[in-house]
């Protein structure tokens, strides 16, 4: 097959690889230079232009018969826009001036006279997916590792690149719209299925052919089809728009994240009219880009960058094979998540039925993470009951998750100890002891290290890597490397009373405790952290991590709690959500709330006031050194609590609140 010099005709590439074969057949391969992954920064964007301009100068010439668009890495497609690009902007000027070259391209890709055809497998995100939406047809691979999805909303914005209206276009209003709002991905059947993809093949290596096919055969893809666009037109879209905008109002505050709910309102307003909305799009987007909110979940997307680096790069040790200690709630679902990273487990404990119980409560994740009988049944296999803990020999990574007793795991870890491989990883999933106390009967404490999980353990991003007073730097580096292996965030910490998290975590806690004895309503605490932010508040997390465990992390932290409510509804049994009462009665898996409403006002100051105690002992923790650095402590505290992302973590909002103070007291000072 003979091909044409990508500069032939003045073309200097450094992000795309340009190709015309002998058939006539224009390939343009996007492989960003210096960069494991593409994004569409500007150059990138430019250097497109030019393939565009020259496609449309050999088509009018009869010279190509169509254009191929493929990526030139191994492990993806598109990520979307280079966010780091987006910091640039100072105002919404700035914004919309960069959006109008990149729409202008999407559109001569979409008008070009000869068929333009998408061949994508791995992540096809974001600007990625708008991208193929202007070509004329799509085609995937069924690869697991192929999804397609808009994340923008958990940047705080929506589709820039006139995605809004084209997907609208090609998969109709219901799946368009879910696409956006919920910023999750879909894989390549779903997308199929929904109209997003036209074709699929079974692995990268049929996308050559299946492209060079559909371009031959000028293959076009079918819009969204009659029935699918009724819902575009009036008034069945009003009605449409009210009712996901009832739905996202369940899930998120519209105070805190404008970017679905301006989506609902462009598309109520201008989705009869798609020309119209693509136009309005920008108008929307410009100032959810500039936002404060926006701004703040860019930080929050380099804070998962940043977790990341914890991870030591280059490091050779790859585990395969975990023993975990103790089947409880805890224990169990540590196992379960490693088998879902596709590690084989197996599963200690003295009591066969919380073995069991324990195995059979991780096939709601394996039901969830793996979509074919074949790979449920090859997950249940890798995770193996070992009541005697022959696993442990055989063991790269050894995770204790046992009662929290000196005593038991100082005479375990003794015994693990002579049992282990070298080169084995010895954790400990305490969340108040010391580290060095653990470890003060072992022949080396140095092997110790903590991997503190947090609950519910496959929804949470966040494992503190606990490095003791005498721990080996190599066993920190493998546990962080464990953590990343899992699809988890690693956190390195020092060993003091409750890590970060719950150091933290705790006064906070018991702040809002205080005032429930003082007389505050509970319900009022809670609406008001709701508030300001945080997913739960602080009494109804307290029912929800166990009254008993509260008591106990209290006592470990200084914190005391005699004669409290606290201390007496754990006398009496009354434990929280695991045992149906608490600080609230709960059904159903929810607490029992009154529908008493309070001032707005009044719930912003308390919210405020409630978090003050957290914002300190985030400080204390910066100060004493405990992490290495402000932002591993709001990255810390974001996904190891959820506290408000769009605020950018504890010391972040702390900063922007002192930030604020001078312009506050001018503002009094102009008033009086």
């Amino acid at each position: 097959m003979t091909e044409v010099a990508a500069d032939a005709n003045g073309l200097n590439l450094k992000d795309w690889r340009f190709s015309i074969d002998g058939e006539g057949i224009a390939w343009a391969i996007f492989d960003r230079e210096g960069e494991s992954m593409n994004s569409l920064g500007r150059r990138a964007i430019e250097e497109l232009g030019e393939i565009i301009g020259r496609v449309k100068a050999e088509a009018r010439a009869h010279k190509i018969r169509g254009l191929v668009i493929m990526s030139g890495k191994e492990r993806g497609f598109i990520v979307g826009a280079d966010i780091r690009e987006f910091e640039t902007f100072t105002s919404e000027q700035d914004v919309i001036t960069a959006l109008k070259p990149v729409n202008e391209l999407f559109e001569r890709i979409e008008k070009l006279p000869i068929p333009v055809v998408a061949a994508i497998h791995g992540v096809c995100v974001g600007g990625g997916l708008e991208l193929i939406l202007a070509c004329n047809y799509r085609i995937a691979t069924r690869d697991d590792s192929t999804r397609v999805g808009f994340p923008e909303v958990k940047l705080g914005i929506f589709p820039g690149f006139n995605g809004t209206a084209r997907s609208i276009k090609q998969g109709g209003p219901m799946a368009a719209m879910q696409l956006m709002l919920t910023g999750g991905m879909v894989r390549a059947n779903v997308a199929k299925a929904q109209g997003f993809i036209d074709q699929l093949v079974g692995s990268a290596g049929e996308l050559h052919w299946a492209a060079r096919k559909a371009v031959l055969q000028n293959r076009r893809s079918k819009s969204a089809g009659a029935a699918k666009m009724l819902l575009t037109k009036w008034p069945a879209r009003g009605l449409l728009a009210a009712k996901i905008r009832q739905e996202t109002a369940k899930k998120v505050r519209e105070d805190h994240y404008p970017a679905p709910f301006r989506l609902i309102d462009l598309f109520e307003k201008y989705g009869g009219d798609l020309t119209a909305m693509k136009r309005e799009e920008t108008k929307a987007f410009a100032p959810l880009m500039m936002s404060d909110t926006s701004k703040n979940l860019r930080r929050v997307f380099r804070l998962t960058e940043l977790l990341k680096g914890q991870a030591p790069k280059g490091f050779k040790w790859r585990p395969s094979r975990v023993h975990v200690i103790g089947a409880g709630t805890m224990g169990a679902d540590i196992a379960g998540v490693c088998v879902a990273s596709g590690m084989e487990v197996t599963l200690q404990d003295i009591s066969p039925e919380q073995l069991e119980k324990g195995i059979k409560a991780q096939g709601k994740l394996f039901a969830r993470k793996f979509k074919t009988k074949a790979t449920r049944d090859a997950a249940k296999a890798r995770l193996i009951a070992d009541p005697e803990g022959k696993g442990v020999s055989r063991a790269d990574v050894i995770i204790e998750a046992i009662v929290e007793r000196l005593d038991i795991k100082q005479k375990l870890f003794a015994d693990l100890e002579t049992k282990v491989k070298p080169g084995a990883v010895l954790a400990t999933n305490t969340s108040s002891l010391k580290l060095e106390d653990i470890a003060a009967p072992m022949k080396d404490p140095g092997r110790l290290i903590g991997l503190h999980f947090f609950s519910p353990v496959p929804q949470m991003p966040l494992v503190e890597v606990v490095r003791g007073a005498d721990t080996h730097d190599d066993e920190v580096k493998k546990g962080a490397a464990f953590v990343t292996a899992i699809d988890k965030f690693p956190l390195i910490t020092k060993d003091v009373p409750g890590f970060l998290v719950n150091k933290v975590l705790t006064p906070y806690m018991f702040a809002a405790m205080n005032r429930l004895e003082q007389g505050e309503d509970k319900e009022k605490i809670d609406e008001a952290a709701r508030t300001f932010g945080m997913p739960m508040g602080p009494i109804e997390l307290a029912d929800n991590v166990g009254l008993d465990i509260c008591a106990h992390v209290a006592k470990i932290l200084g914190q005391p709690s005699e004669g409290s409510r606290l201390d007496r509804l754990v006398a009496s049994g009354r434990l929280g959500k695991k045992t149906g009462e608490g600080f609230y009665v709960w059904k159903d898996g929810k607490p029992v709330r009154s529908d008493k409403k309070y001032p707005k006002a009044e719930l912003e100051l308390l919210g405020q006031e409630l978090v003050a105690p957290m914002i300190v002992e985030a400080q204390n923790s910066l100060d004493e050194g405990v992490v290495e650095s402000a932002d591993l402590i709001d990255a810390g505290m974001i996904f190891g609590t959820g506290f408000a992302p769009f605020r950018g973590g504890p010391l972040h909002y702390k900063k922007s609140m002192d930030a604020q103070k001078p312009r506050l007291a001018t503002q009094a000072a102009a008033a009086e």
